[in-house]
Formats: C-alpha cells, sequence, structure tokens
C-alpha cells in the first residue's frame, strides 16, 4: 500500500491558559471538597482534547545532532530531560522495586479476583486488585474515583517526588506553576464507573446516577484532577490514540518545553481496564489469550505457541523538564529525550500492516528526528504483545529500520511479564527503558520457549548487563494503524 501522505503529527501549540481550569474564586478545589454537577458544568472548565494539527510532517518531532529545534518560530529549541518516574504496576508503585521485578523474569500474571470471570474464555490478567491511594488522594474522593483516575493521581506524584518535587516541599512551592503541564491520556477513560452493574441497573431503570458518573469516566478528567490538586496552571490535556497514548503524551509535552511553552510537564498513561466488560471486549475482538491452567505462562511474545495478549493495568508517567530548568534547581537527571515520530498504517482497524511498513517509517522517521544513527541505539523495549499477527510484523519493521544490521541491538517486551496495560503501555514502558538507561541492564523477555523462524532479534532470557548502553527506544502501537516510538539517551554529567 501507499504511505499515507501526512507520516505523522504534531500537536497545536496551547498557550498557558489550556486545560481544565479550577472554579472561579477557588483555583484550588481539594479534592476532598464536594462539588455539585451543577457547579462542574457553570464553570470556566476548558477539558480539551487538543485536535492534532495536520500541518507539519514527523521530522518536527526532536532534534537533529546539533541540537536545533525544528519546531517553528523557535530556532534555539529547550532540551528535554527526564528527572523523575513514576509507576503504578501489579508489582506495587516503587519504581525499584517494579524494575527488580522485572529484572528478576517475575509475572504479574494470574487468575483474575476483581470480578468473578466464570463464564469468560479469559479469566486471567495482570491485575491490580484493592488499590489504595492513601497518601495521595482523600479517603471521600478516592471511595467515588475510578482506579483510572487514582493510578493517574499517585503515578503523577510519585514522578513528582523521585524528582525531588514532593507536594508541599520548598522546591515544589518554587515552582512557576503557570509554566508546568500535565499530559496523561489513556484509551478507555473510567470503565469500572462505565461498566458497574449498579450504574448499567440505574441507567435501565431510568434512576438518577451519581454526579460524578460522567466527570469520572472522561479520559481527560484525571489529569484535570491531579492539575486541580497540584496548581498546575500550564496545558492540560490527554492525547489518546489507543495503546500508544502514553507516547503521544511524552513526546507533545515535550514539544511544548522545547518550545519554551513549560518548564515541567508531567506525560505518560494511565488505565484501569481490567473489568468484565474490557475482558469480554477484547474477547469478541479475539485478542487474548486463553491460556487460563498456565496465566504465568499465557503472555509469550515471539513464541510459536502465543495466542494472544494479556491483559494488564496501571500507569507510569515521566517528570520531563527543560535541560535549563532541572539543573537552575540542582535536579537528578536521568535520560534526555532525544525525539520521536509517529505514524499511520491507513490498512486497518485492529490489524497491523503485514510487513510494518508505517511501523518501520515510524522508527527510521524517529531516529532522524532523535539525532541518532541506528547503530547508536543499543536498546528496544518493543510492543511486543504475544498475538501472532502483531508481533513479527514489529520485528520485520525493525529489521528495515535498522536495515538489517541488528546484531548489536537488544529487544525485550514488558508485556511478557505485566500483560498489555492499553493506554497506559507506552508510559509504563518508557519508565522501563529509562531504567535500563539509569541501571545499564535490560529485563528479560519470558515465555520464549520456541521462536518464531523469523525472530533474528537478540532478546535475553535472564537479566543482562549493558555497560556501553547510552541510546534506547521505546515501540507502541495502537488500534486504529497509530505507531509510535521515543528515543531517550543516558545522562552523563
Amino acid at each position: 500500500m501507499m504511505d499515507p501522505p501526512v507520516p505523522a503529527f504534531r500537536p497545536v501549540g496551547l498557550n498557558q491558559r489550556c486545560g481544565i481550569q479550577a472554579f472561579e474564586g477557588r483555583p484550588r478545589l481539594g479534592l476532598s471538597e464536594r462539588a455539585t454537577a451543577g457547579q462542574v458544568f457553570s464553570t470556566k472548565t476548558h477539558a480539551v482534547l487538543v485536535p492534532i494539527a495536520l500541518l507539519t510532517s514527523a521530522r518536527h518531532f526532536g532534534r537533529h545532532k546539533r541540537r536545533v529545534s525544528m519546531h517553528a518560530g523557535n530556532s534555539a529549541g529547550q532540551r528535554v530531560v527526564v528527572t523523575g518516574m513514576g509507576v503504578v504496576s501489579p508489582f506495587g508503585t516503587d519504581k525499584e522495586d517494579f524494575y527488580e521485578n522485572l529484572l528478576d523474569g517475575k509475572s504479574a500474571i494470574k487468575r483474575i479476583t476483581k470480578f468473578d470471570p466464570e463464564g469468560l474464555s479469559t479469566q486471567i490478567a495482570a491485575q491490580i486488585a484493592d488499590f489504595k491511594a492513601i497518601g495521595y488522594v482523600d479517603k471521600k474522593s478516592e471511595r467515588r474515583m475510578d482506579d483510572v483516575v487514582k493510578f493517574t493521581i499517585v503515578s503523577g506524584k510519585k514522578a513528582l517526588e523521585d524528582a525531588g518535587l514532593a507536594q508541599g516541599s520548598d522546591a515544589f512551592e518554587e515552582l512557576q506553576k503557570e509554566r508546568c503541564g500535565i499530559l496523561i491520556g489513556s484509551a478507555m477513560g473510567g470503565t469500572s464507573l462505565q461498566t458497574s452493574m449498579e450504574n448499567m441497573d440505574k441507567l435501565l431503570k431510568g434512576k438518577k446516577v451519581s454526579p460524578f458518573f460522567v466527570p469520572y469516566t472522561l479520559v481527560n478528567v484525571p489529569g484535570g484532577l491531579l492539575a486541580i490538586d497540584l496548581g498546575f496552571q500550564g496545558p492540560n490535556y490527554a492525547v489518546v490514540t489507543a495503546c500508544a497514548t502514553g507516547n503521544y503524551c511524552i513526546s507533545s509535552a515535550a514539544s511544548h518545553i522545547e518550545k519554551g511553552e513549560c518548564d515541567l510537564v508531567l506525560a505518560g498513561g494511565a488505565e484501569a481496564s481490567v473489568t468484565r466488560a474490557g475482558i469480554a471486549g477484547f474477547i469478541g475482538c479475539k485478542a487474548l489469550s486463553s491460556r487460563n491452567d498456565e496465566p504465568e505462562k499465557a503472555s509469550r511474545p515471539w513464541d510459536k505457541g502465543r495466542d494472544g495478549f494479556v491483559m494488564g493495568e496501571g500507569a507510569g508517567v515521566l517528570c520531563l523538564e527543560s535541560l535549563e530548568h532541572a539543573q537552575k534547581r540542582g535536579a537528578t537527571i536521568y535520560a534526555e529525550y532525544l525525539g520521536g515520530a509517529y505514524t499511520t498504517d491507513a490498512y486497518d482497524m485492529t490489524a497491523p500492516h503485514p510487513k510494518g511498513d508505517g511501523v518501520a517509517r515510524c522508527i527510521k522517521t524517529a531516529m532522524k528526528n532523535a539525532g541518532v544513527e541506528p547503530e547508536e541505539v543499543g536498546y528496544l523495549n518493543c510492543h511486543g504483545t504475544s498475538t501472532p499477527a502483531g508481533d513479527m510484523a514489529e520485528v520485520r519493521a525493525i529489521e528495515r529500520a535498522f536495515d538489517h544490521k541488528t546484531d548489536s541491538l537488544i529487544v525485550n517486551s514488558s508485556k511478557s511479564m505485566i500483560g498489555h496495560c492499553l493506554g497506559a503501555a507506552a508510559g509504563v514502558e518508557a519508565v522501563v527503558t529509562v531504567q535500563a538507561l539509569k541501571h545499564r541492564k535490560v529485563h528479560p523477555t519470558i515465555n520464549l520457549e520456541e521462536k518464531e523462524e523469523d525472530f533474528n532479534l537478540t532478546t535475553p532470557s535472564e537479566a543482562m548487563d549493558l555497560p556501553d548502553l547510552k541510546v534506547a527506544a521505546s515501540n507502541s502501537f495502537g488500534f486504529g494503524g497509530h505507531n509510535s516510538c521515543v528515543i531517550f539517551r543516558r545522562w552523563e554529567d
């Protein structure tokens, strides 16, 4: 098929007043304060899903080797660095414990206990059961929140804490809040509230539902509530591109920093999709593994015995800052965001292009925008979902993007252990990628017992030290043909 005429997009520039604004006269409504639906919808609230401008191609993302921004109107763009990481996962919310479990090759996939899965052909997931946002959300608010809201708030605040900017600290109070943004997306939003039996029964019987039913199910609201809590008044919106969401948010956030519009942006993705409706929906798509008797072995990217992906959930958020801002406050810097790219397959709603045309173009463009040669990329966190069609399409795309010179490239799939977190996947795997650079060590791909014959890439079966690792990339793709790739460099003073 011919390539689509516009290979990638960049978001429209936003002024500092975009995003969710607080109630008039009350710039920081506490999460514990009750608001009526009338108050919510009568305020100057800009809950914006920003349209993606069909104005410019993928080359506008990132910088070339001379570190000159390609963004129009800013000939000397700010460099973007990662100073904090926040994660919510089946392994907990500590980023180091999370990564250690991955390095140890532990599977988080088990029989579902969040609801009774009887009658479903898939009864397993990498779930986060009975999640409590203690210390991050007050009890009253937590009771009515969908998990995706809690995941977003906790991962966002964790990223700030990791960056030395814990809420209430002197460093946090010194931030110019109008220059701080939040771009945290989700593929499905508040699914537990949308599909709860209680709400469905009320809707069918014409009974009154909670005034929070609509707000807590909207994809942009989790980031909006986090902004209200933190007082961040810069850009705040949610890019939604299914399972590529987190990378789109990260690159869009970097764009705001590069152009000098923001000092700091929290960026990534969140998802709480392990619900009966969520599982049943993907069963209907024939996308899920039904290996219920061996949950830990169900997710097996590139293995001949794979039969679909396993649902996961959680959140992953990076604290991105301008290099100037980070250095001025003496922040610890983990990595530099070098650039990224987006492309669209324009092929099928759910199936990947069999030759990986759009993905290959995406990876090549990302490397060009990042100013790196293929041989400089030492590690690639693959999309690697464990689906019969998707896994090898990505492999073919990687080989093409690297001109079949992949001897020095190490790849792996985090999804072999934590399942597919949908809209959170790219954010979580961006955390994994930065952790790999920080520790110079990558986790294994588990359950790869019999490789596909055409799988010629190198993936470790146990944790692998990479002492010379400097540049790493992460792929994420989504329904609708959305492809994304982001690239980071390990920070060295």
